[in-house]
C-alpha cells in the first residue's frame, strides 16, 4: 500500500507542476484544447487543466529586427542598383501571429524584398539615391498594411544600403566634378563683375570728388582775386584821393610799387640769365623812404599830422 500510495503522490505532483505554467516578461502563450486554440496567457503564472489544456505557440511579443537579404533591382532608367534593408517588426495580436501565417519571419522578408523590388524600380537612378526617406515612407505603408491580418505591426523599414554599379558610379562622380567646376566658375564670373563694378564706382567716386576739388578751388581763386581787385581799387582810390590832393608821395608810392613790380618781374624770367640793377640806388632808397612815409601817414588817426623828414 505504501508503494502504491507513493506512486499516485507523484503521480499528483507532477500533475500538479504540469498544469501550472510560468510565462516570461515579453511573451505571450497559445492555449490549445485537444489541439484548437482556446486562450492565451500573459506574462506571469497561470493554470492550465492537465491532459486537456497544452501550451500552442510561443510568441515573442518585443519588437523584432529582421535583415532584408541584399538584391539587384532595375530602376525605371534601367539602372542596376544593389540595396538591402532592414525591418523592425512587433507583434500586436499573438493568436493571429500564431495562426495566420506559417512562417511569420519568412513571410515579412520575403514581402520586404518585393516590394522593395517594386518601389525601386518605380523611381529613376536620382531619384533612388536622393530619395531614400520617400522610399522607407512607401515600403513601411505598404508593408504595415500587409502583415495587419497577421498581427503584426511595422514600426519602420530603413535602406541600408544602395549601391550602383562601378561605371555609374564613376560616371556620377566626373558628373559631380564636372558640376563643382562650372559652379566655381560661375562664382569666379560674378567676383570679377562685381570687382569691375567697384572699381568703375570708385573710379566714378574719385572722378565726382576731384570735379568737386577743381569746382572748390576755382571759387577760391576767383574769391581771392576779387578780395586782391577790390584791395587794388581801393589803394588806387586812396592814391588818386591823395594824387588830387596834391600829395607827391602819393605819387611816389604808386610810381615806386609799379618799378617794384617791374623790377621783380624783370628778375624772376625764365628767358633772363643777367639782371641789370639800376646804378641810381641812392634814387631807390629814397623811393622806399618815400614809400614808408606815406605808409605811416596812412595808418595815423584822422586829424593828426606825421613830420616830413
Amino acid at each position: 500500500m505504501d508503494i502504491v500510495f507513493g506512486i499516485f503522490a507523484a503521480l499528483a505532483v507532477m500533475i500538479g507542476f504540469s498544469s501550472i505554467k510560468f510565462v516570461p516578461q515579453g511573451r505571450q502563450w497559445t492555449v490549445e484544447r485537444f489541439g484548437r486554440y482556446t486562450k492565451t496567457i500573459k506574462p506571469g503564472i497561470a493554470f492550465l487543466i492537465p491532459f486537456v489544456d497544452g501550451v500552442g505557440r510561443k510568441i515573442s511579443m518585443m519588437e523584432t529586427v529582421l535583415d532584408v537579404p541584399r538584391q539587384e533591382v532595375i530602376t525605371k532608367d534601367n539602372a542596376i542598383v544593389s540595396c538591402d534593408a532592414v525591418v523592425f517588426i512587433q507583434v500586436i495580436d499573438s493568436a493571429k501571429a500564431a495562426y495566420e501565417v506559417e512562417n511569420l519571419n519568412l513571410a515579412i522578408l520575403n514581402l520586404s524584398m518585393t516590394n522593395l523590388r517594386t518601389v525601386v524600380g518605380s523611381m529613376d537612378l536620382d531619384e533612388v539615391l536622393s530619395q531614400r526617406d520617400a522610399i522607407n515612407a512607401r515600403l513601411l505603408a505598404v508593408l504595415d498594411h500587409a502583415t495587419s491580418p497577421w498581427g503584426v505591426k511595422a514600426t519602420r523599414i530603413e535602406i541600408k544600403d544602395l549601391t550602383p554599379p562601378a561605371d555609374l558610379t564613376q560616371a556620377m562622380a566626373r558628373q559631380m566634378k564636372a558640376e563643382r567646376e562650372r559652379r566655381a566658375q560661375i562664382l569666379e564670373a560674378e567676383g570679377d563683375k562685381s570687382a569691375a563694378i567697384l572699381r568703375a564706382e570708385g573710379a566714378k567716386q574719385a572722378a565726382i570728388l576731384e570735379a568737386e576739388g577743381r569746382r572748390e578751388a576755382a571759387f577760391r581763386d576767383a574769391e581771392a582775386r576779387e578780395r586782391a581787385a577790390e584791395a587794388e581799387a581801393a589803394a588806387t582810390a586812396a592814391v588818386s584821393e591823395a594824387i588830387a590832393k596834391g600829395d607827391v608821395q602819393a605819387i611816389n608810392y604808386f610810381l615806386g610799387q609799379k618799378y617794384i613790380e617791374a623790377f621783380g618781374q624783370l628778375a624772376t624770367s625764365p628767358q633772363q640769365r643777367t639782371v641789370i640793377v639800376p646804378a641810381d640806388l641812392s634814387g631807390l632808397a629814397g623811393l622806399v623812404e618815400g614809400l614808408k612815409a606815406l605808409t605811416v601817414e596812412a595808418q595815423a588817426p584822422r586829424g593828426t599830422s606825421t613830420p616830413r623828414v
